[in-house]
């Protein structure tokens, strides 16, 4: 407890664990050493000794709890949200130190600025490499490190990804965008910053199911003009910053009424035609309320990460505490939050070369992926579900995502563009390749390389991390 006070004091973050002897002979003091520290690790049944049951093992805001769970793999959870990560399915030789491998590694890639879910996934692929040998043998292996196991169901197809990239590098429209216009704030506004992290937290889900299937995406009118999905959830932002820009303070989002978000969210009609609008109200909510807990405002963010030596780094980072922006382990919306910031003519946010940008993967650009051949679907059961526009297994989802996020990244370096421009590129070939309509493949640059799979779909999964 000396040491982690020591530390506490000096402004540092610390990190600590438990054993179960310890919980159960000293249990105030590993009480104290969990309040303490930042990151805290243990084990299911150390978890149950702490918080009663291992599933309401919560955090204060700010705060990591990493519960091993063996063969099944582990619990993140990030103040009151919890991730389950799958274990990595092994032939046990030698149980001693997994748990030490995991938080070890786990650690390791929290301190280059992973997100929480992604560390995991990694130390749990390390851990099950550990058990499979006597003592610290595979700990002594020759580098790479173990990787998470790949998903056989879908993968890049690294020759079209060339192709692909070729073009890209060639096209005039794949350039960073500014993020100025119509929809967004006239440069040097005082609550830019408020508006674009209240509303970037809310791109996600512009599309209606039936339940079974994918039905249309969001188009609706504002101010006399028919608005596809983002762009009309931009306009909408705009209209709310214009008539009450404190509204859209974290203080004033967390304490949000459902009444006052569905009024703002209206089309011409009067109707909200906002697709999952509790999810929507909770995430404005738990945005304000984390954002206030941990004593921030949009602009002690932006400081902060600017203060770093790696300030994208340090800005993904943050924000993977604040509800809205934490719970995606690719971090699509806290990416375009942080590509925003840097491209917008104020330069919020510090670029460094040193830090690339990741992938911002929507479900845009997973069409793009599908239908140009970036990535290919290998498992026929899957393929059917995607032509069909069939509601797809969380598992199903991951597979084509982490595919179409690797291939993008590939792309990227392949192509010479930043991460903005080739995010602006196929942002842009939603309209050229649109949900409802067949594609207009003359107008695109990348036609002449494109493998026109125009039967596949995007993955349909209702949820809030794109």
């Amino acid at each position: 407890l000396a040491f982690l006070r020591h530390f506490k004091a000096q402004g540092r973050r610390v990190a600590a664990g438990t054993y179960a002897c310890a919980i159960a002979e000293r249990t105030a003091e590993v009480r104290e050493a969990l309040a303490l520290a930042d990151i805290f690790f243990c084990n299911e049944r150390e978890a149950e000794g702490l918080f009663g049951t291992a599933e309401e093992a919560r955090v204060a805001p700010g705060k990591l709890l990493f519960i091993t769970r063996g063969p099944r793999g582990a619990w993140v959870v990030q103040g009151d949200y919890r991730t389950e990560v799958p274990g990595v399915p092994v032939e046990e030789l030698d149980p001693t130190g997994a748990g030490d491998t995991f938080c070890g590694t786990a650690l390791a890639l929290l301190a280059q600025g992973w997100h929480p879910v992604e560390a995991a996934r990694w130390a749990a692929a390390a851990a099950a490499e550990m058990i499979t040998a006597v003592g610290p043998t595979a700990l002594l292996q020759p580098p790479p490190p173990p990787a998470p196991p790949e998903d056989g169901r879908v993968r890049v197809d690294p020759v079209q990804v060339e192709r692909v990239a070729a073009r890209i590098a060639q096209a005039e429209e794949a350039a960073p965008f500014p993020f100025v216009g119509e929809e967004f704030p006239p440069p040097g506004h005082p609550f830019t910053l408020d508006f674009f992290f209240a509303s970037t937290l809310q791109q996600f889900g512009f599309w209606e199911d039936d339940g079974e299937r994918y039905l249309r995406p969001l188009v609706a009118r504002l101010g006399g003009r028919d608005l596809k999905g983002s762009d009309y959830l931009w306009a909408v932002y705009r209209r709310w910053l214009e008539a009450d820009p404190e509204g859209l303070t974290p203080p004033r989002q967390a304490r949000l009424e459902g009444a006052d978000l569905a009024r703002w969210f209206q089309d011409d009609s009067g109707r909200n035609p906002m697709p999952a609008f509790a999810l929507r109200l909770n995430l404005a909510r738990a945005y304000g309320r984390e954002m206030g807990a941990l004593g921030l405002t949009p602009a002690d963010v932006v400081a902060r990460a600017n203060a770093s030596p790696f300030p994208l780094r340090t800005f993904l980072a943050h924000l993977d505490h604040v509800g809205g922006y934490k719970e995606d382990p690719l971090r699509k919306k806290s990416v375009l939050l942080a590509v925003i910031l840097q491209q917008r003519p104020e330069r919020f946010l510090r670029s460094v070369p040193e830090e690339p940008v990741p992938p911002i993967i929507d479900y845009h650009l997973q069409r793009s992926c599908l239908r140009t051949g970036l990535v290919e679907v290998l498992d026929p059961a899957l393929r059917r579900k995607l032509v069909e526009r069939r509601l797809l297994l969380p598992d199903e989802e991951w597979a084509v995502r982490r595919a179409a996020y690797a291939a993008i990244q590939q792309v990227q370096e392949a192509s010479g563009k930043s991460m903005g421009a080739v995010d602006w590129f196929f942002f842009g070939a939603r309209r050229r390749c649109p949900e409802m309509t067949e594609p207009d493949c003359p107008r695109c640059p990348v036609d002449p390389a494109c493998a026109h799979r125009k039967e596949l779909f995007q993955p349909v999964l209702r949820t809030s991390f794109y």
